[in-house]
């Protein structure tokens, strides 16, 4: 038996209150002497209503624990002894913290069946119980994504369905084999465009036109339209299928998507339009332009690499530390431009003619590039490169490892969202399954253990427990969200999944 001593909670005034009105609680196996006075500083709660439990009857004791001994006037909860330790000051320091090792959500239903309010929680447990609703909101999230991959929204009909199929044949490949096999065929045809376009700018493998000119190789034009093609009905099918339109046109992704094979249909009109419209100096420039943005479509790749979407998720959220990165670098540059420039003006072959055109010695040199085009050529003029050169290193080194940071960050939870949702659609399919057979009690009698598997379930799914989606009867099961749910917030989307 664990007890706290009640000279170390000795009320304001300095007076303890009487031995006669000691409660005593067995808290999961652990006992503790608790007492009346303390108790009662909060009367609301369900240990205060134990205070005056020789006044109730059987009936309503039952109602405020698991069990009673009346020989021995002890108290039986079937509870989480160090939660317990949790809720227990409340009564001593007036607010609860979660100790470590906690989980937040099962804890707010300890706070619930002990009726305590969750405004005595502290203020940085709030934040961190937050953080946790956030993350189960998103493990919700990606548990309905894999059930709608897997089985569709089963109030679709026609069409719809149909939509459905495409938009998983072109957007999940893990959710069928043609899908990844078209996924791969995707990713193919990016390199092999990648290759085309770098490997026809190589002059040896141009060929001369009528006037003489160089001109990509036929060769190579052949299977730059194959990819192009490719590109365009893989698009066409994706913008088809897609729930949202607008939303899908104007997702960032998608815009790369368009802008790989926008510049072949507009040089392809041009082309069309004669000899004459080509020869204009302004049309040439533009298709040169457009040229150029075929390079767009190397950004494809992140569409099929996991690390390049962690990568550029990580860079989002490190925008802050990329701000703060070009801060330092702009101030340095505009600080030793300006001491180089003028240290360097009494030198008669000087390089630095103007502050201007010393931010590009400023850039190298900090970035520790240093092409040595220009450079300085007096003393004063090397010790200031020298500063630039070490504060350019600090200034870069500093921002890098929170950079890094939030990329290790990210994977690990993308990797936890992801391994959570599996273990969850599992669980989800044993309950399915345990609802099979108590719904069939001869199979069930054939099922070696499933007494004893069955009763470890609803063991351990006590009133912790934390469904993540709803059943339409009531409780936790197996349903399938639309896939054109979606949620304007956080609180929305717990609201949805979580119970």
């Amino acid at each position: 038996m664990w007890g706290i001593q009640r000279t170390r909670y000795a009320d304001c005034n300095g007076s303890e209150a009487s031995e006669e009105n000691e409660i005593v609680v067995n808290i999961g196996g652990v006992k503790q002497v608790l007492f009346g006075d303390v108790l009662n500083r909060y009367p609301d709660t369900r240990l205060a209503e134990l205070v005056d439990c020789s006044l109730k009857s059987p009936e309503e004791i039952s109602s405020l624990c698991d069990d009673y001994d009346p020989d021995t006037k002890e108290f039986y909860f079937d509870r989480d002894p160090k939660a317990f330790k949790c809720i227990i000051e409340l009564y001593y320091y007036g607010e609860i913290h979660i100790k470590r090792g906690i989980c937040p959500i099962c804890f707010m239903k300890e706070m619930e069946f002990w009726k305590i309010d969750p405004d005595f929680l502290d203020d940085c447990c709030k934040c961190h119980l937050n953080e946790v609703e956030d993350e189960l909101a998103e493990i919700a999230e990606k548990v309905r994504t894999i059930l709608v991959d897997r089985e569709g929204d089963p109030s679709a009909a026609g069409w719809q369905r149909f939509q459905m199929c495409l938009w998983r044949l072109m957007e999940k490949p893990e959710s069928s084999l043609p899908a990844h096999i078209i996924t791969i065929v995707s990713f193919i045809f990016v390199l092999v465009s990648s290759v085309v376009m770098c490997v026809g700018t190589i002059p040896d493998l141009q060929v001369e036109d009528s006037e003489g000119n160089l001109t990509e190789n036929p060769t190579l034009e052949v299977i730059e339209t194959l990819c192009i093609g490719w590109f365009t009905i893989e698009y066409i099918l994706r913008l088809i299928s897609a729930p949202n339109k607008m939303k899908f046109v104007l997702a960032f992704m998608n815009i790369i998507d368009f802008m790989a094979i926008m510049p072949f249909f507009v040089v392809l009109i041009l082309t069309s339009f004669g000899t004459g419209v080509m020869e204009l100096a302004n049309v040439q420039q533009a298709v040169q332009a457009l040229r150029i943005m075929r390079i767009a479509r190397i950004f494809k790749l992140a569409r099929h690499s996991s690390g390049l979407q962690t990568l550029t998720s990580a860079l989002k959220s490190s925008f802050k530390e990329l701000g703060l990165l070009l801060m330092y670098m702009g101030v340095g540059v505009f600080l030793f431009s300006a001491l180089g420039y003028t240290m360097e003006q009494s030198h008669p072959e000087t390089l630095f003619t103007s502050i201007p055109q010393s931010f590009w010695w400023a850039v190298i040199t900090m970035t520790t590039v240093g092409y040595g085009d220009v450079y300085p050529k007096t003393t004063l003029g090397r010790c200031n490169a020298a500063l630039s050169f070490l504060c350019g290193v600090i200034a870069i080194a500093l921002p890098i490892h929170p950079i890094i940071n939030n990329f290790v960050l990210f994977y690990n939870k993308q990797q936890v969202l992801e391994t959570a949702a599996k273990h969850e659609i599992e669980l989800m399919a044993l309950r399915s399954g345990e609802g099979e057979l108590e719904a069939a009690p001869a199979a069930h009698k054939h099922v070696c253990g499933a007494g004893a598997w069955d009763h470890a379930m609803r063991s351990c799914h006590s009133d912790t427990y934390i469904p993540l989606l709803k059943d339409p009867r009531g409780g936790a099961g197996f349903q399938t969200p639309s896939m054109d749910t979606s949620f304007e917030s956080t609180a929305e989307a717990s609201e949805y999944f979580i119970s």
